[in-house]
């Protein structure tokens, strides 16, 4: 019932909502909208900073409008993800730099070493650009990506998962794959109504 906080906007930081989303391409994502459904800021660190407050800070009753803005924020997120990564999500994403990384592996494999360019690696590259990573994925391959993981390595890994099945959400599994709301937040002032 109540999932808003008291906020004062001001020109830079409006009332509106914020939106926490999974994507059905698996990537996180935040938007701040306004109260008139207009994309305010998609920086997480500005996000962040917004929706902080202290535990006993006192929730008030969600604006009306709640449930529109989320919905236009969701809109806003799938835009911008086709928009800014096509097919292959966020560049940021786990999904854009594990087939970056290994179409330039590849690359350069087939240039220096032909015997070790082989067709196990080209069906991992096929599969991310085809098919969303699962969740699970994704987060091993996020924790290898910011750990500096060898491109070699990376190649190995992802082969691994491919032949486990615990790569991909194949094709019937892809299309059953919505957004998901994670979490969202409003953030108005409270009204004179509401004070006690």
């Amino acid at each position: 019932m109540y999932s808003t906080r008291e906020h004062s906007g001001t020109e830079k930081e409006p009332e509106g909502v914020l939106v926490y989303v999974k994507t059905a391409e698996g990537n996180d994502s935040l938007v701040w909208m306004d109260k008139d459904g207009n994309s305010i800021t998609q920086s997480q660190l500005a996000i962040l900073r917004a929706a902080e407050c202290k535990p006993e800070t006192p929730a008030i009753p969600r604006n009306p409008n709640h449930h529109k803005l989320v919905r236009q924020g969701i809109e806003h997120i799938i835009q911008q993800e086709k928009l800014v990564g096509g097919q292959l999500g966020r560049p940021s994403g786990a999904r854009y730099r594990t087939y970056e990384r290994l179409k330039r592996h590849y690359e350069d494999l087939k240039k220096h070493e032909p015997l070790f360019a082989g067709e196990d690696l080209v069906k991992v590259i096929d599969d991310i650009y085809k098919y969303p990573l699962r969740s699970s994925a994704t987060d091993i391959l996020n924790r290898q990506l910011r750990a500096g993981v060898s491109d070699e390595d990376l190649a190995q890994l992802v082969i691994s998962l491919r032949n486990e099945d615990r790569l991909s959400l194949r094709q019937e599994e892809a299309e059953r794959q919505e957004p998901r709301i994670i979490c969202s937040m409003g953030l108005f002032k409270k009204k004179a109504e509401q004070k006690s």
